[in-house]
């Protein structure tokens, strides 16, 4: 661990929750119990399969969405911090046939208001870079409007030819010519519409920022210009990254360190280098070994670990491990105690109850 003003963002057993009307209990567990930390400067990739919560990770650490519990820190404020409000009680349950068995429910409890601020000033340091690219980008609006709106809320702008000389600027840093801020996003192809998102992100002067997958909507020739332009960007202007991304060689290579999440837990977190050379966890393993490798002899002679079964529902996820329905190795224990996220090497955290 890092000394305490390295790290910029650090979040504690964070959960968020989803309701669904007509469900009893928290709802659809998105993110489950999650802590980490990221350093000023550095950039931390998220990987894992579709619907494993990256996303909803990033943006419940941005209070884009609300949390459910846990404790989010930025710069060593407290912005977000509530206790879970559910809490597993034996009860009877009663079966549509009249049988009655015990079983573990979760029951609301009373708990202390969430204390929360006001997120205005945090919106300044904290910026997110969409996905879709074309969805994040209002139709209506011309790009001069939507990258200078983030200028308006702030009031970073004492005239409106400096806010014209801003955007103008802003357009420059990521590639687009001056005359593009009088166009609409319809008018640009994928890469250029990220560009202009990443310029709207980089409008406000940010310190921290959530790329949510925003190379995974690109062709792969744009890919590795808008990768190597974060790259320059956080030399140049000192930002720090959470990234997410499907693609593991990409996140490899732009990534100080790697977590791997699965169902809404972390099971993974390590240097990039480490993860990728001695992964620990079954399920990082797993991810690895899918990876093709330009070479056709070493591709030739790796073995490809295939997972059996589909990756269960948030809705009702599995008691103990997560990941113990898929996992070639899971015993007794997996199936009922959830395994912590421990250190097993320096820098190198993993949930497993295999590894002790």
């Amino acid at each position: 661990m890092s000394e305490k003003n390295d790290i910029l963002v650090q979040v504690d057993h964070l959960t968020k929750y989803f309701h669904v009307k007509g469900m009893k209990g928290p709802g659809v567990q998105a993110v489950e119990d999650v802590s980490l930390f990221i350093k000023r400067g550095e950039t931390l990739g998220l990987v894992g399969e579709s619907g494993c919560g990256k996303t909803t990770l990033g943006r419940t650490i941005l209070r884009l969405h609300e949390p459910t519990s846990g404790q989010i820190i930025y710069d060593g404020q407290t912005i977000y911090q509530h206790q879970y409000p559910f809490e597993p009680k034996t009860m009877q349950v009663r079966e549509k046939g009249g049988a009655s068995h015990e079983a573990s429910v979760l029951v609301k409890k009373a708990v202390p208001k969430a204390k929360a601020v006001d997120m205005l000033p945090y919106r300044r340091k904290m910026q997110i870079i969409f996905q879709d690219p074309s969805a994040s980008l209002d139709p209506r609006m011309t790009v001069g409007e939507i990258i200078g709106e983030a200028l308006d809320i702030h009031k970073l702008c004492g005239s409106r030819q400096e806010r014209t000389d801003r955007i103008k600027e802003l357009l420059s840093m990521v590639g687009l010519n001056t005359e593009h801020a009088n166009r609409y996003p319809h008018e640009f192809s994928g890469g250029q519409q990220q560009r202009v998102g990443i310029a709207r992100a980089l409008a406000v002067r940010p310190e921290f920022i959530v790329c949510d997958e925003p190379i995974s909507a690109l062709d792969v020739s744009i890919q590795s210009q808008v990768v190597n332009m974060l790259e320059d960007m956080q030399q140049e202007l000192g930002l720090t990254y959470l990234f997410i991304a499907h693609d593991l060689s990409v996140v490899r290579h732009i990534s100080n360190r790697i977590g791997v999440m699965y169902l809404g837990t972390l099971v993974e977190l390590a240097e990039s280098y480490e993860l990728n050379r001695n992964p620990i966890h079954p399920y990082t393993k797993t991810l690895l070994s899918a990876v093709p490798v330009p070479d056709p002899e070493v591709s030739r002679s790796r073995q490809r670990i295939v997972l059996e079964g589909d990756i269960p529902s948030p809705m009702n996820p599995p008691s103990g491990c997560r990941f113990h329905t898929r996992c070639p190795y899971a015993t007794e224990q997996c199936k009922q105690a959830v395994p912590q996220l421990k250190e097993h090497a320096p820098g190198h955290w993993a949930a497993c109850h295999l590894l002790g």
